[in-house]
């Protein structure tokens, strides 16, 4: 794989910070009656069998990503291991399938609360105005650097933990021990049924690999830095669902839009909604903001690699930064959502996803197997091969619960990219 050029700048703390912001969204707002309904007081435990095999897939991700440190992240690893057409696949599906799709997702629910105080953003004139200034915003401080784009989701990540941390604190004076008594353990079915939830909201940390080529000491930055984010998501997320619980107890279940707000409603009194509201507002802000730093980087590595225009390899002679690539990536995100042709497309989403977590795991596998990457210094799974054999099994169990549209649309998406794919090849684009 070409070498880029760009500058390292990204420490531990703004690694886990990306990894913590780009999981951390409005899903953790609604999480908790969701796994409620499937496992009521015992849901805590849905969070231990998800974390477990979470944990177990980013291990993988820190191993390959202390050896292979060049911008791009997962989709690098899967070409340097399966060569380009794997590589092209997962590129195209890890930018525009669980980058543009979901952005373009999370852009219009933010919108949609935003308008709980400022109804004008319902109207389709008000609602462009403001993501043009949204994604214009996230542009523009990621072309001027990326330790400028890089600090502000440090700030994000600071900023969307507030109103969580306050909810912690307060929420556990409030706690009725009775609400957390376990009365039966739950059934195979329904611990599987949640943690394939929880799977999809311990998501999207992945992408904060995608800037290796910008980060500081990659063999020791990666591992340290995406392991302490994800450790700290999954003690959050924890330590959330118990207060949920142990405060609202089997009403839990009842408050499926918004079961944050009426905890804090409970613990604050009325302006406790208002609060985890405008939380939920910073938190997909700051996920947008990690986006943004993150997914153009796969776009401007897929281009080096010569699978798109040559011009979105361009890298900004005075401020180094992959400025075409980040400029075309906010333009998609800004069709999408104002098109709301993401509604169609956002199946193939979760598929991607599992999809290019497998070929990250396999990867992992194979270098194992042929030692193919040697470098000294990286950090290296403890147990042989058993921890990538766990993620190989959580990974095909997640795929079988995958649903029917899923599946097609994740065939079609496939297919399509393939015949883009040859095209490529035939035009002799790529030398």
């Amino acid at each position: 794989m070409k070498p880029d050029t760009l500058k390292r700048e990204i420490d531990i703390l703004g690694l886990a910070a990306n990894t913590v912001n780009l999981i951390i969204g409005a899903g953790i707002f609604v999480l908790p009656a969701l796994v409620a309904a499937y496992l009521a007081e015992a849901s805590i435990l849905a969070y231990v069998v998800c974390g477990v095999l979470m944990f177990a897939i980013v291990l993988c991700f820190a191993e390959i990503g202390s050896q292979i440190t060049v911008t791009g992240g997962a989709y690098a690893y899967i070409q340097e291991a399966f060569g380009d057409y794997a590589g092209f696949l997962s590129n195209s599906l890890f930018w525009f399938g669980t980058g543009v799709l979901m952005n373009a997702a999370v852009m219009n629910a933010m919108a949609d609360m935003i308008a709980i105080f400022i109804p004008e953003l319902q109207k389709p004139i008000f609602r462009s105005l403001f993501f043009i200034l949204l994604i214009g915003g996230f542009a523009w401080v990621n072309i001027r650097g990326v330790k400028y784009g890089n600090r502000m989701v440090k700030v994000n990540t600071f900023l969307k933990l507030i109103p969580l941390l306050l909810l912690i604190v307060a929420g556990v004076t409030c706690i009725a021990p009775d609400n957390l008594k376990w009365h039966s353990f739950p059934s195979v079915s329904s611990i599987g049924g949640a943690s394939l939830l929880l799977f999809f909201a311990f998501g999207g940390g992945e992408a904060a690999l995608s800037v290796s080529g910008e980060i500081k000491n990659p063999k020791r930055v990666i591992p340290v830095g995406i392991l302490l984010g994800i450790g700290t998501v999954i003690l959050l997320y924890m330590v959330i669902q118990t207060i949920a619980q142990g405060v609202l107890g089997n009403d839990l279940v009842h408050y499926k839009d918004a079961p944050l707000a009426a905890v804090a409603q409970r613990v604050f009194g009325k302006w406790g909604a208002t609060l985890m509201t405008i939380g939920g507002i910073v938190s997909i802000f700051g996920s947008l903001s990690g986006s943004i730093l993150s997914y153009p980087r796969v776009l401007f590595g897929g281009a080096q690699s010569g699978w798109f225009p040559a011009f979105l390899a361009k890298i900004h002679t005075r401020f180094a930064t992959p400025y075409w690539a980040i400029i075309i990536y906010g333009l998609l995100d800004f069709i999408f959502a104002v098109t709301g042709g993401f509604k169609q497309l956002a199946i193939i989403a979760s598929a991607s996803l599992l999809i290019i977590y497998l070929g990250v795991v396999l990867a992992v596998i194979k270098f194992r197997l042929t030692r193919q990457v040697s470098a000294k210094n990286t950090f290296r799974l403890p147990f042989g091969l058993l921890i990538p054999f766990i993620a190989v099994v959580a990974i095909l169990w997640f795929l079988s619960n995958l649903q029917k549209d899923e599946w097609m649309g994740i065939g079609v998406a496939l297919l399509l990219l393939s015949g883009i794919y040859a095209l490529v090849k035939m035009s002799g684009r790529r030398k």
